[in-house]
């Protein structure tokens, strides 16, 4: 049985994450704002803390976090902006005040713009538009990098609440975009390396449940996504569909 740390269990991903861990019967501690919002199942399994992130003390938040297998932070919008870093920031200083031995693993939440899209290590966040939004994957990436946090990054496209693909069908990729764009892409200057990277992210645009069914399965230590930025995509030829989908690049990760 793996002891799960969840802070942000009632959104659209940590609740699936809750979920699952519930109904593989793991030991589940659960921060969250307004446990009202809990499944029954999933309370009934958990212990509960209710607190808000931003001004719960740091060393409450430690508390929280230690002695847990795995540490699971879904919370936070990349549309907060420099809001959603002080929150990334906030919860791994948490875990690095713990002693070595009684640190979980640690699950923090990005997306695809952070991957590197070609040999020359240029990520879709480099790209014009795309940064302006979504330069706080950078930041967070930055700050985890800095850290001796046993983490991983999770860098799916947009996700939804549809019925699971399955782990073992997903295109699965560790730093790099997973649906890859062609060779000559690396030649490209960024404004025409923009269309090619907007042009996959369908093929990103991922269920929630196997996003948190990625995390539930690689939550022991070390291992091939040890501090690694992880993308997801649907099978080859497969394309999702997402209602806010526009064609344009603000929507991309």
């Amino acid at each position: 049985m793996t002891s799960i740390a969840i802070i942000g269990a009632t959104g659209s991903l940590g609740s699936h994450v809750a979920q699952q861990a519930a109904a593989a019967g793991n030991s589940l501690s659960l921060l969250v704002r307004s446990p009202g919002k809990l499944p029954p199942e999933v309370a009934a399994r958990a212990q509960v803390v209710t607190a808000d992130l931003i001004t719960t003390p740091p060393a409450t938040l430690a508390q929280f976090a230690e002695g847990h297998d795995v540490l699971v932070c879904c919370a936070g919008l990349v549309t907060e902006a420099q809001k959603f870093v002080a929150l990334v920031d906030r919860v791994a200083s948490a875990a690095e005040t713990l002693p070595s031995q009684a640190r979980p693993v640690c699950w923090f939440m990005a997306g695809a713009a952070l991957l590197d899209l070609d040999t020359n290590g240029r990520r879709g966040v480099d790209l014009p538009r795309v940064r302006n939004t979504y330069w706080p994957h950078r930041a967070n990436f930055e700050r985890l990098l800095s850290s001796d946090l046993d983490w991983r990054l999770l860098c799916p496209g947009p996700m939804v609440d549809q019925p699971a693909i399955g782990i073992d069908r997903l295109r699965i990729s560790t730093d790099c975009i997973p649906a890859k764009l062609p060779a000559f892409a690396k030649h490209l200057p960024a404004l025409l390396l923009l269309p090619l990277f907007a042009a996959r992210v369908p093929e990103m645009i991922v269920p929630y449940a196997d996003a948190a069914s990625v995390i539930l399965a690689n939550a022991t230590r070390g291992g091939p996504m040890l501090r690694k930025r992880v993308g997801l995509a649907l099978p080859v030829g497969m394309r999702g569909k997402k209602d806010q989908w526009t064609g344009h690049p603000k929507n991309a990760a």
